[in-house]
């Protein structure tokens, strides 16, 4: 589908009659859909990102079903179908500038400017976005990307009861039970691109950034303890990531430990495809993991501490391990390579390849709208109006036994 994309800086024109598309069976009406983002990073990001990443999967699988996607991100993006600058270029430029949450900030209120224009609004810039939906003429759909049990988060999402919210894993979302969650949507990308090796490798790797909760001093430590090769593959902006590179990476470069900075998917991916294992060590509870489905999907296991989504994204003894401390990391290193590398890979892409991921949203989005007709989206969804026990949209499950299929996805 040839795409038409205006420049940067120019109101996007979406007057054009809506009309159905097919997908899997199903024919549902084109969308006029606006993803709002952190206009930190251009869309798709050059290097390794989280959230970028995963707005340029969704807009551009958005595009392949038929809809019209705007970004409202840095004009540099190009992802969907066209851009609505919040900033010129990406706020960032080789290094972190600037509080992030006064970017998305910026992104929400130009998406507002612009809301009449769309059938709906879907945020990525967490909490920021939040006001929007008392504003908007259009439903808001909020997917948080960050930890919501921290002070200030806490807080605005019990504010905003009302708000439409999606988790991208049950841990996330476990400190606000009563919030309006309409889905827990694992985060999906196109994991079949990803290289697949089939043989056990003969290092371990990290990839993250070099900050304490990434767990890469604890991977060095169990490197060593397990004596293996240890590539390190972390990027490093501020000057609190600079100076944990200096005092816990530096110090530990050698033959068996080498720190290979941020990489591209180009250098990445294969890295990850060759080791024998990927370590995530941090202690803190991350609220998905991109790292452990993309190791996943290349065939390569991952040990990881039993903290946050991990534990629903990693089955014990067949993804990989999870582990409760360093003596268990060292354990699990030397049970790894009995592990079905192929079997990891056909799991990981039958339950985290970004087709599902569009799918979820999709169904979303219009029973969002219909909501918005006067038909109840939680009982589209969850079958009951008990705002307690929701259900994820999609018959999958993000972790435990081979994945669950909802009849639409082979």
């Amino acid at each position: 589908m040839s795409m038409h994309r205006p420049s940067p800086f120019a109101t996007p024109n979406l007057d054009d009659a809506p009309r159905d598309v097919h997908h899997d069976g199903e024919t549902r009406r084109t969308l006029r859909i606006g993803l709002v983002a952190p206009p930190v990073l251009r869309i798709p990001p050059q290097r390794y990102a989280g959230t970028e990443r995963i707005v340029a999967a969704l807009a551009d699988g958005l595009v392949a079903r038929g809809h019209h996607v705007t970004l409202f991100a840095s004009g540099d993006s190009t992802a969907g179908s066209e851009t609505v600058a919040v900033v010129p270029t990406a706020a960032w430029h080789g290094r972190s500038t600037g509080d992030t949450s006064t970017f998305g900030m910026l992104a929400a209120m130009k998406a507002l400017e612009h809301a009449e224009r769309f059938d709906l609004l879907h945020s990525h810039v967490d909490v920021m976005s939040l006001p929007l939906v008392r504003q908007s003429p259009v439903p808001v759909l909020t997917t948080f990307h960050a930890r919501l049990d921290l002070p200030g988060l806490f807080e605005a999402v019990r504010a905003f009861g009302k708000a439409p919210l999606v988790a991208i894993s049950q841990s996330q979302r476990r400190w606000h039970p009563d919030a309006n969650w309409v889905a827990t949507i694992p985060h999906g990308l196109p994991l079949r691109a990803m290289p697949f090796s089939s043989r056990t490798g003969e290092y371990l790797a990290v990839v993250g950034r070099a900050t304490p909760e990434k767990g890469i001093a604890e991977a060095i430590e169990v490197a060593k303890a397990s004596s293996i090769p240890l590539r390190i593959a972390a990027k490093a902006l501020d000057p609190a990531e600079h100076a944990y590179v200096d005092t816990y990476i530096r110090p530990a470069l050698g033959d068996d430990v080498r720190f290979l900075g941020e990489l591209g998917p180009d250098e990445r991916d294969p890295l990850l495809a060759g080791a024998l294992a990927t370590l995530m060590l941090g202690a803190w509870p991350e609220p998905f993991g991109l790292v452990a489905i993309e190791s996943l999907a290349t065939g390569t296991p991952v040990i990881a501490r039993r903290a946050g989504a991990l534990p629903e994204i990693v089955e014990h003894g067949i993804d990989g391990f999870l582990v409760d401390d360093l003596a268990e990391a060292t354990l699990a290193v030397s049970l790894v390579a009995d592990l079905d590398r192929a079997r990891i890979r056909e799991r990981a892409i039958a339950r985290f390849d970004v087709d599902r991921m569009v799918t979820a949203y999709e169904r979303l989005y219009h029973a969002l709208i219909e909501e918005g007709s006067g038909k109840g989206t939680r009982d589209r969804l969850n079958g009951s109006g008990s705002p307690s026990e929701p259900r994820p949209l999609v018959g999958i499950r993000v972790g435990g036994a081979d994945a669950e299929h909802d009849g639409r996805h082979p």
